[in-house]
């Protein structure tokens, strides 16, 4: 019998408390043993909802999995003195992670499960009479969206997975006896490139659902006001997954390709990329969104300014993120016991374990000037990134920034980021530099889309508006676009902006290299650098680009040879089996 249980955040499925709103704050129920059956069809559009809720549950669960897992492999982390055994594996890049939790993938699958049942029994529902057809295809595409997006994080953690659409029980069901078969990376990224493409029952992938119109819909209109704004960051966003995949895909056709120029296969998917993230990127620099345009501070994480630096700190407190800068996150409220462990792995403080802490060499990379030009240990997000405590180094990104720190050791409920707005800028950098696009590659990575180098109608600037810059179409901007470098009023990184001297693909992977280097600096510790590294790698077949950022860390232990040839040999990706009955 298949199960799927209804909760998320272990919010306990009432109906009728749902819809009267009479005590919102039942969801949050961590003790529900709520649970619907698999012959149990969804039923109502509030089961529609709830339903969906089970998916996010899974969702949550698997918040801080990505940063453990990768992270610990990265470029910056080491095991404390008192970390397990299983973290030491994993940092040692042991050949066999059989049994590993941090590398198991089944908490992955488990949510592949719940999309697969519910997008089933959406099929079934949509057939009965009195459904919101509107509110119907909303929750079908943000339940696409979120398995194509858990099968990207598969393809770059593990480099192969276990494709399925049919509903199944258990985790246990995927072996290779019950016909089920392994995909390499490649085929991954088209299937899910595919889904989004085509979705399901015909729905498109880019609706979303208005949490706050279902749940206090008083306060559409005045979203501050609303207790339930955070939910509306829960799915991941179309603009981020069709933007990485498209740059995976890139990365996949590119790796074979001798050429000296574009691989004229692949360009078709840079430009895709670039197009999506402008269409949101520019919507929001224009000010679309609002009745009367104007130049509002909401906007200034949309577009990196001068209000950047000032704005970095309250990123981390994990109590209120800074709006503006949250595309997708999942959140959590220990209060109501919603917590990740984070905190628990990072803090040094009672009752945390502190089993991960920044190695030296990763902090040195901060303060390098040869590294990161204009680096200095009052750039913002050096001061977020690092504390002291009793004489020994923490990550503090996860802690609330000030005077209260020593008061939250236990609020182990940092959101975790699906997508950032900087991110966004980081892809499209990616994106532009393989479209031979250098000037705008450098004004969005480096200087700033400003008004001496922005051309209107130009192809160079296809996508971009004038409202990027100061000279914005309603009168001078107060915060335009400082590029993700001198926002932070760095100097610029080096990068090629013509292909004399390299040559056009020479010139990518140097403008790609240094796009690598920042993004180990800007989301350090979010699942996201050594994803990065891995398709940089397979962009140009290359593993040394991963170990030559990731060996440094272990030089003073003298194990650094030997990471560096586990990686060369293919320990970049998580050896991990993924057909059960195939473990040997």
């Amino acid at each position: 019998m298949k199960k799927i249980f209804y909760s998320f955040l272990g919010w306990s499925l009432m109906m009728g408390a749902v819809w009267s709103l009479a005590s919102c704050d039942d969801f949050f129920d961590p003790d529900t043993d709520d649970e619907l059956n698999g012959e149990d069809y969804i039923s109502s559009d509030t089961e529609m909802y709830t339903g969906f809720l089970g998916i996010m549950t899974k969702l949550q669960a698997i918040g801080d999995k990505e940063i453990l897992l990768t992270d610990t492999r990265a470029e910056l982390l080491e095991p404390s003195d008192d970390s397990s055994p299983e973290i030491i594996a994993l940092y040692n890049y042991d050949n066999n992670l059989q049994g590993n939790t941090y590398a198991d993938p089944s908490s992955y699958y488990e949510v592949i499960i719940a999309c697969n049942d519910y997008l089933v029994k959406m099929g079934d529902y949509r057939n009965e009479p009195g459904v919101d057809d509107g509110i119907w295809q909303d929750l079908v595409s943000s339940a696409i969206r979120i398995k194509a997006w858990t099968y990207k994080t598969i393809a770059e953690i593990y480099g192969q997975g276990v494709w399925f659409d049919d509903p199944i029980t258990k985790v246990t069901d995927i072996t290779a006896a019950n016909g089920f078969t392994k995909m390499d990376l490649p085929q991954l990224i088209d299937k899910c490139l595919e889904l989004m493409d085509n979705g399901v029952y015909g729905v498109a992938t880019n609706r979303t659902i208005d949490w706050i119109a279902w749940l206090d819909p008083s306060n559409v209109t005045n979203i501050a006001n609303s207790a339930y704004r955070k939910w509306n960051w829960m799915v991941p966003p179309y603009e981020g997954i069709y933007a990485e995949l498209c740059l995976w895909k890139g990365a996949c056709m590119d790796k074979d390709f001798a050429g000296s120029t574009l691989n004229p296969a692949s360009t078709a998917y840079y430009k895709k990329a670039a197009d999506v993230l402008l269409s949101i990127l520019t919507y929001y620099a224009d000010c679309k969104y609002m009745t009367t345009p104007a130049d509002p501070g909401s906007t200034v994480y949309w577009l990196p300014s001068a209000a950047t630096p000032g704005k970095y700190g309250s990123n981390w407190n994990y109590a209120q993120p800074y709006q503006s800068e949250v595309v997708a996150a999942l959140i959590y409220d220990y209060t109501k016991n919603q917590t990740n462990t984070l905190l628990k792995h990072f803090s040094n403080e009672y009752p945390n374990k502190y089993w991960l802490r920044p190695s030296q060499t990763g902090i040195d990379r901060f303060l390098d000037t040869d590294f990161s030009p204009g680096a200095t240990n009052q750039e913002a997000r050096y001061k977020c990134m690092f504390g002291t405590y009793n004489g020994q180094n923490y990550i503090a990104k996860f802690r609330p920034v000030g005077s209260s720190v020593r008061a939250n050791a236990y609020q182990d409920d940092v959101h975790v980021y699906i997508y950032r707005a900087t991110q966004y800028h980081m892809l499209l950098a990616e994106a532009l530099n393989h479209l031979s696009r250098f000037t705008a590659m450098n004004g969005v990575f480096n200087t700033g889309v400003t008004k001496e180098i922005y051309v209107d109608g130009a192809p160079e600037w296809e996508g971009f508006s004038r409202n990027w810059t100061s000279d914005a179409e309603w009168g001078t901007r107060k915060y335009p676009s400082a590029g993700l470098r001198c926002c932070y009023g760095l100097a610029a990184r080096p990068v090629k902006t013509t292909i004399l001297e390299l040559g056009e693909r020479g010139t990518m992977k140097f403008n790609d290299l240094a796009i690598l280097d920042e993004t180990m600096l800007e989301f350090a510790c979010e699942g996201k650098t050594y994803a990065s590294m891995n398709r940089m790698a397979v962009r140009y077949n290359d593993l040394n680009i991963i170990a030559d950022r990731v060996c440094p860390k272990y030089e003073t232990t003298g194990k650094s040879g030997d990471i560096r040839s586990k990686i060369l040999a293919g320990g970049n990706w998580v050896p991990y089996d993924l057909l059960l009955d195939d473990q040997q």
